[in-house]
């Protein structure tokens, strides 16, 4: 019946359909996923991968770019309003973020000027006034929002055409975007503010989960374990020691 129904839209896909999980239960459900943080050549990457012919491969960068830069969640992210960002400031507005709280997010110069781009393009395509930032651009459903669903199958096929064997999914850049803030020092109060969190410390125990700092200059710093006598018992650093018995 599904196939049947969508039928005389061939060039869309099922899973672009507000109703296509309606009753199903989500492939995740029950599953829990270990945290893990892309690193910046993984980005690239993705966004390389992403067509560069056509209104759809530009929107996509947008989105990934938003939502590396600024950590937004992919809910508000697909909520935003073109009134929302602000590009000559430089902020993006949440109005409802978890538990229906707002707030207003720092988004940086290169991310701005990719978004502009799109939001140019949006206009030239004549989305109408009022529909989300990131839309639907086929006709007659231009303007319609995005659901998640979309971008999290959208991101796995970009993962595998950049050769990325992590699980690249939306909220992995909001991970992504707090490590890099906590690489380049940034006060946990502003991580804070920008991310979200109802308190400080949530966003301690997030950054330590992501980015076990101490534990790793610890190993880090440890000595050497190949000292001279070690080596003329054939044990070498990068080599091979004797066999074990």
């Amino acid at each position: 019946m599904l196939e049947m129904d969508l039928a005389p839209n061939r060039g869309r896909s099922y899973i672009t359909y507000p109703g296509y999980r309606v009753g199903m239960k989500p492939p995740n459900a029950g599953k829990t996923y270990p945290a893990e943080v892309l690193t910046r050549d993984e980005v690239h990457r993705l966004l390389s991968a992403c067509s560069r012919r056509g209104h759809a491969g530009l929107r996509n960068r947008a989105l990934i770019v938003l939502l590396w830069r600024t950590g937004l969640r992919i809910s508000e992210a697909l909520a935003l309003e073109v009134k929302d960002i602000d590009l000559e400031g430089g902020t993006v507005r949440v109005l409802h973020g978890k538990n229906d709280r707002a707030r207003t997010v720092g988004i940086d110069a290169g991310a701005l000027a990719i978004l502009e781009d799109w939001m140019a393009r949006r206009r030239e395509l004549g989305v109408p006034r009022g529909a989300p930032v990131f839309c639907t651009i086929t006709r007659p459903n231009i303007g319609s929002p995005v659901y998640s669903s979309v971008v999290r199958e959208m991101l796995k096929d970009l993962a595998v055409k950049a050769g990325i064997e992590k699980r690249v999914h939306p909220h992995g850049f909001r991970h992504t975007h707090a490590s890099e803030l906590a690489s380049e020092n940034m006060p946990l109060n502003l991580i804070q503010k920008q991310l979200g969190h109802k308190n400080l410390a949530v966003t301690a125990h997030y950054i330590d989960h992501l980015q076990p700092e101490q534990v790793i200059r610890a190993i880090h710093g440890r000595p050497e374990w190949a000292t001279s006598h070690d080596a003329s018992l054939g044990l070498q650093l990068g080599g091979d020691g004797p066999a074990a018995g």
